[in-house]
């Protein structure tokens, strides 16, 4: 989890900030907690251009499935290490509702696929609300956020037909579209989440409120 400053390709413009994340990434849940607490300071409220980062690429087998035993350089020590950072920015973010650490056994593909969808086909509002239940629902309540029950359960409480849900996941398509998007984001320099980009500077991890205010108004 690093912070540095940099000028990738994409950026956002105006009252838009751009958010690359993985739901899986307890950084990106704790980068949200950031910027809502930046957030509440505005006037404006910052609108949200969210991009789908696949963290478990590197295990992704090819029938899309997830073997959790390959080997992808990290051990105890980066584990350990990882939950520690986690529970010094929970105390520092307030986030005392997190039940999890981590949640190196989830796949986050589905609620990727299906975040985008509602994104596309529903307004902001609408998609701002499942994918705030999607953190909520795999950090507060440590449920499968890949599992097809649990998001037609996020879905149709913000209003969000279950059919609608159960297409998106069926639909190869999409999800080859959705692996374009993250070929897409490496291509961008985006090497880690979650990446905050607005005006062609980005701030990586999950950094405090007032990096957020630096990066956003050069302040």
């Amino acid at each position: 989890m690093s912070t540095d400053t940099t000028d990738p390709d994409s950026a956002a413009e105006g009252d838009v900030i751009t958010i690359y994340s993985d739901y899986v990434c307890p950084f990106c849940y704790l980068g949200r907690r950031s910027l809502d607490a930046y957030q509440a300071d505005r006037d404006a409220e910052l609108e949200i251009d969210w991009h789908p980062f696949d963290l478990r690429s590197g295990k992704r087998n090819p029938d899309g499935t997830i073997d959790h035993e390959a080997d992808d350089g990290k051990d105890d020590a980066y584990y350990e290490q990882a939950k520690e950072n986690v529970r010094r920015l929970q105390e520092q973010y307030g986030a005392d509702e997190m039940e999890l650490d981590l949640a190196t056994e989830v796949d986050s593909l589905p609620a990727q696929v299906v975040s985008v969808a509602v994104r596309e086909a529903h307004d902001y509002e609408t998609w701002l609300d499942f994918d705030e239940a999607v953190f909520a629902a795999l950090w507060h309540e440590g449920r499968d956020i890949g599992a097809e029950d649990v998001l037609v359960d996020l879905a149709t409480d913000v209003g969000v037909d279950a059919d609608f849900v159960r297409d998106a996941l069926a639909d190869e398509e999409r999800r080859s579209a959705i692996r374009e998007q993250f070929r897409e984001a490496q291509q961008r320099g985006i090497t880690g989440v979650p990446t905050f980009v607005y005006e062609g500077y980005a701030a990586r991890g999950a950094v405090p409120p007032e990096q957020l205010r630096r990066l956003v108004e050069g302040e």
